[in-house]
């Protein structure tokens, strides 16, 4: 069960930093280092800068979300120590 939670907050991390990197930094629509244009093109400049935040918020929520998961896995999990190994 932590295996698969850290796998996939690893997987979350890794998007959620692509998708920050494609964003532009003023505001104004997907960067055009990563085919911006024709991005603008096919959804829209405001309509690709919704869908790009909403998937930020989305992947946000869904890392939080899964590191309070992984930290109730762990917590539950208790190995005791034998009191004569020191």
């Amino acid at each position: 069960m932590v295996n698969l939670l850290t796998i996939l907050t690893g997987i979350v991390c890794v998007l959620l930093m692509l998708v920050v990197l494609v964003q532009n930094p003023k505001g104004g629509g997907i960067d055009s280092t990563f085919g911006g244009s024709q991005a603008n093109q096919i959804m829209g400049a405001s309509r690709s800068t919704d869908f790009i935040e909403k998937m930020t918020w989305g992947l946000a929520i869904t890392l939080f979300v899964l590191c309070i998961l992984a930290s109730l896995a762990i917590g539950g999990v208790t190995t005791e120590m034998p009191a004569n190994q020191f």
